[in-house]
């Protein structure tokens, strides 16, 4: 079976938004102006929601192919409508 997930790119991902998190803590720490954390908050969301994107797809172009190449259609829907059901829980 192939990687869904490139684990390089998704790692570095995350630590970028973790960097957004620990940058939007600080602020809180500084008392920033709340419109200010606000729009950082909406950055580091919008990091996220584009994170499970490109899992998301990760998943439709490796494991949805290969299961419907290996005839298991069925558990290949199951999968896939709960990856999505997921994803747009991140909304």
């Amino acid at each position: 079976m192939r990687q869904c997930i490139d684990i390089p790119k998704a790692t570095a991902r995350l630590k970028r938004i973790e960097g957004q998190i620990r940058g939007i803590a600080g602020m809180i720490e500084k008392d920033t102006p709340c419109d200010q954390i606000l729009i950082q908050i909406g950055a580091a969301k919008a990091a996220l929601h584009k994170l499970g994107q490109t899992i998301l797809e990760g998943h439709l172009q490796h494991c949805v192919v290969d299961g419907i190449e290996h005839g298991d259609v069925d558990k290949v829907l199951k999968d896939l409508t709960n990856a999505i059901e997921q994803f747009s829980r991140i909304v």
